[in-house]
């Protein structure tokens, strides 16, 4: 990454940006949603998780590329643009959560097997699986924390 990367935090002017964000990233890591169940969970992370959760943003000239959600020392969520993937973004935003929590702890989607390995490759153990999210829906989800 030729352009210095700046974690900031999240503001309201950031909303429509971070969403455009989450969507593309989870079209990728999440293609297992329907389009009914993403319009579902873009109205959850506008309406609720953004202005709820202690947001961090990475930015490069300003612009959003990525933004960690913090839920005390439960990490949210974690997205960054597909077209940014593999810069060190993602490892970034978890590095400066870590230094703020001290520790941390996730849930991802199994059939994300791409998140899986990018939270073992920076070093998250399993911790436990549970057979259904938190709305009931049967997917299978991965408990992580930093070692």
């Amino acid at each position: 990454m030729t352009e210095k990367l700046r974690i900031r935090a999240y503001g309201p002017d950031d909303r429509q940006r971070l969403l455009a964000i989450w969507h593309a990233a989870s079209l990728k890591g999440h293609p297992f949603f329907t389009a009914d169940q993403l319009r579902e969970q873009a109205k959850l992370v506008g309406e609720a998780y953004l202005p709820k959760a202690e947001n961090w943003v990475a930015a490069l000239a300003d612009e959003p590329i990525g933004f960690i959600g913090l839920l005390d020392t439960f990490i949210g969520g974690l997205f960054v643009n597909p077209a940014r993937h593999g810069t060190g973004a993602g490892r970034h935003l978890v590095e400066y959560a870590l230094s703020l929590k001290g520790e941390l702890s996730l849930e991802v989607f199994a059939l994300n097997t791409s998140a899986i390995g990018f939270y073992r490759h920076i070093g998250f153990v399993e911790t436990g699986r549970r057979i259904s999210d938190e709305h009931g829906m049967p997917l299978e989800l991965v408990a992580m924390r930093s070692s």
